[in-house]
């Protein structure tokens, strides 16, 4: 993020300033891909509870999370996502690869700097308002490679508790959203699924820009630009400009508000022909899930519900297609007929 407070709600299309990406050369466009970031979402993760336009899509997700909360101290990570103001980067690096490890991005965090990491706090205590917060802060100068070990111990902690437990559905939802900007690049162009990704992001013929209050430059040479669909984030985008950090710019994936919704119950007259269970688990395929996705969105264990897929596979109610590592499931023809005629 950044910079990041550069580009989310907080800022003003009136304003009249952009942060123009300039795209010069061929080789700059080839270097523009998608990622995503458990160490982001993480981050952003905490900030719904303080930010109430980031809030509106979790509030189901933090119900079922509140005893967790209690018990985790989230003032360090809070205190350095200031409302209105700057965020420090080096808690949520871009990703070097297109699905990382939380581990290795913790390691990263771990290995950054510690003058980078005053520099960033500094900043960021300059915009900070909240007493509270100030003080943390304070301390956390007084030893930044301290600092920057506690902030990535909470992270660690955050993570443990709030986001793993969860991160099947969340990486589905990512998953699937880069896959459809993928298939607009594939079909149209990069120029067209750049201007899809968010209404404040425009391609011109200088690159990629953003509406914000920073009006800078971002050269996007052979080190590329970095587009990382979020959940957690909110309406709005954020970007990450600054030095040594790779540009980035994280945008609202697709499908946000469907995340936290669990499949309803399956027609009577499906459920009495296949049982609930198996009903349900047809019912939930609307679009292509791995085993361990399908089992995460319906609360049921991953070998329960690859029995289950393997019965309706061979009554061809489903097929199956290999997707990189995954094996996914969807409902054939004969399953959606089947269904849609359990509904009337």
């Amino acid at each position: 993020m950044t910079s990041a407070a550069a580009i989310d709600s907080r800022l003003r299309v009136s304003s009249g300033r952009m942060t123009l990406y300039a795209l010069r050369t061929p080789a700059d466009l080839l270097a523009v891909r998608f990622a995503c970031s458990p160490a982001w979402e993480t981050q952003a993760a905490v900030r719904t509870f303080a930010d109430e336009r980031a809030r509106s899509h979790h509030e189901a997700w933090q119900r079922l999370v509140r005893e967790r909360v209690a018990r985790l101290d989230l003032s360090p990570l809070l205190a350095v996502q200031p409302l209105r103001g700057f965020t420090p980067d080096f808690l949520t690096p871009p990703p070097r690869t297109a699905r990382p490890r939380l581990r290795d991005q913790l390691a990263e965090i771990r290995a950054t700097p510690p003058a980078q990491v005053a520099s960033e706090l500094e900043r960021c205590r300059e915009t900070v308002t909240d007493a509270r917060y100030g003080r943390l802060l304070d301390s956390f100068l007084t030893d930044p490679a301290r600092a920057r070990d506690l902030l990535a111990a909470r992270l660690q902690e955050t993570w443990i508790e709030l986001v793993a437990p969860f991160w099947v559905r969340i990486r589905t939802l990512l998953d699937r959203d880069i896959e459809q900007r993928s298939r607009t690049v594939a079909r149209h162009g990069l120029r067209r699924a750049l201007d899809e990704l968010h209404p404040r992001l425009r391609w011109t013929r200088h690159g990629l820009s953003c509406a914000d209050r920073s009006g800078r430059a971002v050269e996007v040479d052979e080190r590329g630009l970095v587009l990382m669909p979020s959940a957690y984030l909110g309406p709005n985008v954020a970007a990450i400009v600054d030095e040594p950090w790779l540009p980035t710019i994280a945008y609202p994936a697709r499908g946000i508000a469907d995340l936290w919704q669990t499949p309803g119950a399956p027609p009577d007259a499906l459920a009495r022909l296949l049982g609930r269970t198996r009903a349900l688990v047809l019912g939930s395929l609307d679009q292509p899930l791995s085993t361990t996705a399908l089992a995460s969105l319906i609360e049921l264990s991953p070998a329960g519900v690859s029995r289950h897929l393997l019965a309706l596979r061979d009554a061809g109610l489903v097929s199956t297609a290999r997707h990189g590592h995954e094996v996914r499931y969807s409902r054939t023809a004969l399953g959606s007929a089947l269904l849609r005629r359990g509904r009337k």
